[in-house]
């Protein structure tokens, strides 16, 4: 006889149970049918989901401020020129408040830190710091068309409502009324630009100096400008190139891995 040739399997000797027999006669055994239908109510039983999976449940406000929302972009350099032409069409006395509330605040094209840097560098650079912001932006949302849309959108209409009211002005110019509006007027754009700085001071706790030293340099600036009446171009390059070497240096030494107890990191 081969292997081949082995007669199939008739079941256990006579007298003795197979497994699933002796498993269906043991105390707290079930029957083939018991099982099944055990087995399928246990998989239609609805399983309770956790309060993290629960698709009804509201966000927390943990789960909000570490999750920040994710910057939108423009949907095209059209949608940059009309942006920035109501921007314009808003700054009285100052634009770039106006520009933190709609970009930031109101369109949400960029966040707080993104605004401080590209405000940072706007200033340093020679120019109007809202037509470099302008242009900075346009150009990375969608190059040099993005930056022509964005400058044309600021400086288009509100340069004819700017001819018109200059020769609105030459008529009216020694009248009381319009002398007390353009005064109220210097006042509302001062507050407008100290009340963006007070949002924007928010962003210095995680500057890498830390944020006393970036308040510190601050009034520092703010006294050479205010009481001691510097001119701007030498406040900018000496305290600016002093703040950009301090926190050049800070982070070369954050990014030195730093040599631990048994050896220096890998």
């Amino acid at each position: 006889m081969t292997p081949w040739d082995v007669p199939p399997w008739d079941g256990p000797p006579h007298g003795t149970q197979s497994p699933w027999t002796a498993y269906q006669g043991r105390p707290g055994g079930c029957s083939q049918h018991t099982c099944h239908a055990r087995a399928v109510n246990a998989s239609t039983i609805p399983r309770t989901l956790s309060p993290s999976e629960d698709p009804k449940r509201a966000p927390q406000a943990s789960e909000l401020h570490d999750k920040p929302a994710r910057p939108s972009q423009p949907r095209g350099p059209a949608d940059l020129f009309w942006a920035f032409t109501f921007l314009a069409l808003q700054g009285f006395g100052g634009v770039l408040a106006v520009a933190h509330r709609e970009l930031v605040e109101r369109r949400r094209w960029m966040s707080n830190e993104a605004y401080l840097q590209e405000v940072a560098l706007s200033q340093a650079l020679p120019g109007p710091n809202v037509c470099n912001l302008a242009v900075m932006f346009g150009d990375r949302c969608f190059g040099w068309r993005g930056a022509a849309a964005a400058l044309a959108g600021l400086m288009t209409v509100p340069a004819g409502l700017l001819l018109l009211a200059v020769v609105a002005y030459t008529h009216w110019a020694g009248h009381a009324l319009v002398e007390g509006a353009l005064h109220g007027m210097g006042a509302v754009a001062a507050g407008t630009v100290a009340g963006t700085a007070f949002k924007l001071m928010g962003e210095l706790r995680r500057h890498p100096l830390g944020a006393a030293v970036c308040l510190s340099m601050a009034a520092v600036v703010f006294g050479a400008l205010a009481f001691l009446r510097w001119p701007i171009a030498p406040v900018i390059l000496g305290l600016g190139g002093v703040g950009v070497s301090w926190t050049w240096w800070r982070l070369a030494r954050q990014a030195v891995p730093q040599a631990g107890p048994g050896g220096p990191a890998p």
